[in-house]
């Protein structure tokens, strides 16, 4: 089974998109990007050196650059977005122009959380909690713009998020 048209991966940080979008691009068979990884690729710093050497707004029209840059090849069949990249509208309206499924991942803010502390991953924009929940509560009505919306919580597992993403998408036998 191939998507018809590329998915996107969207959630706050923490929520589980790499590893949502890695699995889900294995068992398809499709190329997986992870935009974050891309943009380390590219750019040789990570999207959290960027935003704290060179400011947000500069690390954004990076990151949007790349986003244009992978959707005009057409390759990837699975797309992780970082955890502010469907905030920018424009990236919304080339995600929409290139036909793409799109996917948020929506994690309960203390799963997100623990997940961040959790992790030896810089994060600028969400280093206290504070911080982290306002960013959380100002992004949650941008990222119910997605298509789709998979809650991640509860005893779901890696398997069970997989699967009913797989029965919430088109897909054709190839």
């Amino acid at each position: 089974m191939k998507p018809n048209r590329p998915i996107v991966i969207t959630g706050f940080m923490g929520c589980g998109k790499s590893k949502i979008a890695r699995e889900l691009a294995r068992r398809l068979n499709v190329l997986l990007v992870d935009l974050d990884e891309k943009i380390t690729h590219r750019e040789t710093r990570s999207p959290a050196r960027l935003i704290v050497e060179d400011g947000e707004p500069a690390f954004r029209a990076i990151e949007s650059a790349t986003l244009r840059n992978v959707l005009e090849t057409k390759t990837a069949g699975v797309i992780a977005l970082g955890g502010g990249a469907w905030i920018e509208e424009t990236n919304r309206k080339l995600i929409d122009q290139y036909g793409c499924i799109t996917v948020w991942l929506d994690a309960p803010f203390e799963v997100c959380w623990a997940r961040i502390k959790a992790s030896a991953e810089e994060r600028p924009l969400g280093k206290t909690r504070s911080q982290a929940r306002q960013l959380y509560d100002r992004r949650r009505p941008v990222y119910k713009l997605a298509e789709i919306r998979i809650e991640v919580q509860g005893r779901k597992t890696i398997d069970d998020l997989i699967t009913q993403l797989i029965l919430t998408t088109d897909y054709t036998d190839e």
